[in-house]
């Protein structure tokens, strides 16, 4: 039940925000009329950006004022000294005022709840309704994957795509990383949709944006499925390269499916040319292969999109795949993987 003229405050890292947290902020608002969350940088526990994880709050708690607290302090502990730095910077450097009831599952929740004249209101300290950690979930994320809202656990996972021309490996390549890892991969729906609803191997462009549309919400659901890793069969990209080639010019929804997914993968691969072409009767022959392929490259390029070349038979392809992604962090930077100043 609500108590007029109440504000509570909670703390995290939220590195990820899980039910624990969930069970905390829900009870929170049943009984504040007010609520704020501070949200700690927290680059020794995560590499989950900190506007990433407020956003999380922000999307599922709009009523929440949620704070990043870039520069507070990271230590955490039961001494003196750790004690007075999260009081000075709640109370000096932020100035927090108002707050009547300081909400958490802690040890600090007694020292912060007398430094700021607040009720001290533990919930589920024995972590009996909700029993599940931070320090669970970023050891194995999908083993605990109910504990997470799916808003989160699609930004746990790796998105990985495979571009490239009609018939350079990109299915059998998604499909052999996905069981080589253990996780799903996402096919490539135009392909699907063309087989149904092709005139004369034609497709219009409204038609063209329904695949994009489709693609990524089917892409969206599989995240959920995937352990670490998503493995994705072409995106928006392609299609709207396709609309360009049928029609010389695409819907405007179609060019901003394709912008957005310029943003939406953490690593891109593209499969080369040179694995023997398979002529089918859904395809344009092995000439039209290669201009595609030229244009697929010149687009990527023109979008400023790093990507790797894959060459080979598959196992080389995976074996290559499997190398970047061993070097790959989800946020960090992927430069400072590849060189630092002073090296050769």
């Amino acid at each position: 039940m609500m108590i007029p003229g109440t504000h509570g405050l909670t703390p995290g890292k939220f590195a990820p925000l899980h039910r624990g947290h969930q069970h905390l902020i829900e009870t929170a608002l049943r009984e504040m009329e007010q609520m704020t969350v501070l949200i700690y940088d927290a680059p020794a526990t995560t590499t989950i950006p900190l506007p990433v994880r407020a956003g999380w709050l922000r999307q599922l708690y709009p009523s929440v004022r949620v704070i990043e607290a870039w520069d507070g302090p990271e230590e955490v502990g039961d001494t003196p000294d750790i004690r007075q730095r999260h009081e000075d910077y709640i109370l000096h450097r932020l100035k927090i005022r108002g707050i009547t009831h300081f909400y958490s599952s802690e040890f600090y929740g007694d020292h912060m709840s007398r430094a700021l004249h607040a009720v001290n209101r533990l919930v589920d300290v024995p972590r009996q309704a909700v029993p599940i950690s931070g320090t669970l979930i970023r050891a194995d994320p999908y083993r605990y994957r109910e504990y997470v809202p799916p808003l989160v656990y699609r930004d746990l996972v790796t998105r990985v795509v495979f571009l490239g021309a009609p018939a350079t490996g990109k299915t059998t390549l998604a499909q052999h990383m996905a069981r080589q890892l253990d996780t799903v991969w996402m096919p490539e729906y135009g392909r699907e949709y063309w087989e149904a609803h092709q005139v004369n191997r034609r497709l219009t462009q409204a038609q063209l944006v329904e695949i994009a549309e489709e693609h990524r919400r089917r892409e969206d659901d599989l995240l959920l499925q995937a352990r670490r890793y998503l493995f994705v069969d072409t995106n928006a990209i392609t299609t709207y390269m396709f609309g360009l080639a049928y029609h010389g010019a695409v819907l405007p929804r179609l060019a901003e499916l394709a912008q957005q997914a310029a943003a939406r993968y953490d690593l891109v691969f593209v499969c080369d040319t040179d694995i023997p072409y398979a002529d089918t009767w859904d395809r344009s022959g092995e000439a039209e292969r290669a201009v595609f392929q030229k244009q697929i490259v010149a687009d990527l390029r023109l979008r400023g999109l790093p990507f790797f070349t894959l060459r080979g038979e598959v196992a080389q392809r995976a074996q290559f795949v499997r190398q970047v992604l061993a070097r790959h962090q989800r946020y960090q930077n992927w430069l400072d993987t590849l060189w630092q100043p002073g090296e050769e």
